[in-house]
């Protein structure tokens, strides 16, 4: 009787075994790195307002738990992912030391190219929409940018300036406010009007990145009593200007020279 039922029961057992579902693999849960990125593309699509979460964790494949638990909100998420991009998105120092020239005018031309062509670029102009449309709610944002972005760039550009003039920062206190003006003048123009959607001809930006480092260059310089440098046309220029100024000299004195000789002076040389 016993074995009977012991029977029965491994057999039903058994079949309870058979008849249970075998398990899903489950799905590769995505690293912090692409849950970052795939979220930055939907805020950049439809603004911050207008994206949930789960929108996002719908686009990613994951759980609203994972995200939450990972990030803590929304707004951590947004901040997290502006981060990432900035960070990927900048230009190191090494890269601006890199294209560095034996004279200013040139490594600033050299600079300042590399900063138009990156906030140009459509990883520079999402981050300028982005950081624009939310740092007014997220002060944080703005704070992370300058830390991260333009600080490190006006410090290295205010050391340009000082190794230039050979100056130290108690000499040089304005080398800051120099390199901010730098940003202001020749990086700022052509990005601003980029995000408002005015698309302009490289050559048309080249030629007034060429004309604002100059323009910078000429106050700069009076400022620190340097010379401003001069283009080839502006020296020939002022090369015919003094050799007339010289041929008129000599003919001046040629002539002074007869009338002393007429008036009986002698021999002048």
């Amino acid at each position: 009787m016993n074995a009977r039922l012991n029977a029965e029961n491994a057999a039903r057992k058994k079949k309870q075994r058979i008849a249970k579902p075998a398990r899903r693999p489950r799905r590769p849960s995505l690293s912090n790195e692409e849950l970052l990125d795939k979220a930055l593309d939907l805020f950049s699509q439809h603004g911050y307002e207008r994206t949930s979460v789960e929108t996002i964790t719908a686009t990613a494949g994951m759980a609203k738990r994972t995200v939450y638990l990972r990030f803590g909100d929304k707004k951590a998420l947004f901040i997290a992912a502006l981060q990432r991009a900035i960070e990927r998105w900048r230009v190191p120092i090494e890269r601006l030391q890199e294209a560095e020239r034996d004279g200013l005018e040139e490594s600033l031309l050299a600079i300042g190219q590399i900063l138009v062509d990156n906030l140009l670029s459509p990883a520079g102009q999402r981050l300028l929409r982005l950081t624009n449309a939310e740092s007014g709610r997220m002060p944080e944002i703005g704070e992370y940018t300058v830390q991260e972005g333009t600080g490190r760039t006006i410090a290295y550009l205010a050391d340009l300036f000082r190794r230039h003039f050979q100056l130290d920062k108690l000499e040089m206190p304005e080398a800051e406010d120099a390199a901010e003006a730098f940003l202001h003048l020749i990086v700022g123009g052509p990005a601003t009007a980029a995000a408002w959607g005015v698309l302009r001809d490289k050559a048309l930006i080249d030629r007034r990145i060429r004309f604002s480092v100059r323009l910078f260059l000429h106050g700069l310089m009076a400022h620190f009593g340097e010379a401003a440098p001069a283009d080839a046309t502006a020296l020939k220029d002022e090369y015919l200007r003094l050799k007339r100024l010289v041929s008129q000299t000599i003919m001046q004195l040629d002539k002074a020279r007869e009338n002393l000789a007429h008036a009986g002076a002698g021999t002048v040389t």
